[in-house]
């Protein structure tokens, strides 16, 4: 297994490439203290990568964090393969990334899609977890995605959704989130490209508390030429697919995250993944414990988030160094 090492504003950070099976390899990378609490930071998308900005969540002088781009994501290969590529699937992945690191157990931190997995993880595997730091929790369930790109995107941004609906010939409209997930999974160009941009910044604006616009620019998407972005054809393999769980998994078996105790960091105005969800996994889990922060959406980047993840993260850090001595 090749291995680089690189500098970082925080220390010492190391690179891997890690094959697991049915033809995909994953990127991970450590940074931190190799004596530190061991913590795993879950991308969002799914599909979207992990980003250098990511490991200034953790202290590194007394964590050692490990961050991995999922199946089909980032520096991972091959890139966008949606082939043996499900929640199982990245779970399996964790596993192998822990064993091969040598910890026994390890901090779980995930926002949006990475919550998803952070909560599936360690409701599968509950002994290996030393705590979880969640935002803007996300189930994996339809009546979330439902929300978002249409009830809550119809009654906040009509005009926003008038420009969504309008990606599509009017007798798939009454279907849209098939309809979309289908176009965008088509293997020709000219019916994914344009959904797959529509989707993508449609997504954008409802993940900013004060997006910079509020309708789509359908020229651009129609006949634009810059790079399509890769998270749409991941959410539409896992969205199309219910994300691989049973209908109301995560919250159904919120009993097996008894012990394993929980800050989940949410924004106000969420719209993507609103506060009643976190509300919900907090009366499902009573190990856990709800921060919201006023004036903030669903981004990391939000005002106050940021700080609120990175204070969440070090209590629990603090919390397992005085249990451990």
């Amino acid at each position: 297994m090749p291995d680089a090492g690189d500098t970082n504003a925080g220390g010492r950070l190391s690179r891997q490439m890690l094959p697991v099976g049915e033809g995909h390899e994953i990127y991970f990378e450590t940074v931190g203290n190799a004596e530190g609490v061991p913590a795993v930071y879950l991308h969002g998308g799914p599909g979207s990568g992990c980003q250098p900005d990511h490991r200034r969540l953790f202290d590194q002088q007394r964590v050692h964090a490990v961050l991995f781009d999922q199946r089909g994501a980032g520096l991972s290969r091959p890139k966008g393969s949606r082939d043996a590529n499900t929640t199982a699937h990245l779970i399996a992945d964790m596993e192998k990334i822990r064993t091969t690191l040598g910890f026994e157990r390890w901090l779980v931190v995930g926002g949006s899609w990475g919550a998803t997995l952070a909560l599936a993880y360690a409701e599968r595997h509950p002994e290996r977890v030393l705590g979880l730091v969640l935002r803007a929790t996300f189930l994996g369930t339809r009546a979330e995605l439902e929300w978002a790109f249409l009830g809550g995107l119809r009654t906040l941004y009509p005009g926003l959704n008038d420009d969504f609906l309008s990606l599509l010939p009017p007798d798939e409209r009454a279907q849209p989130l098939e309809a979309y997930w289908r176009r965008i999974l088509d293997p020709d160009p000219a019916v994914h490209t344009p959904v797959a941009r529509a989707w993508h910044d449609t997504e954008r604006i409802l993940s900013e508390h004060k997006p910079s616009r509020t309708r789509l620019d359908l020229d651009a998407i129609r006949t634009g030429t810059r790079p399509l972005p890769a998270t749409p054809f991941m959410e539409a393999h896992y969205f199309r697919n219910q994300c691989f769980f049973s209908p109301g998994q995560l919250l159904a078996e919120a009993d097996k995250l008894r012990g394993i105790r929980g800050i989940i960091v949410q924004g106000r105005y969420d719209l993507l993944c609103p506060p009643s969800t976190a509300h919900a996994m907090v009366k499902a889990w009573p190990d856990a414990e709800l921060r919201i922060i006023e004036s903030a959406g669903h981004s990391l980047y939000d005002p106050g988030i940021t700080d609120a993840v990175t204070t969440a993260i070090a209590d629990l850090v603090a919390a397992e160094i005085q249990r451990a001595s």
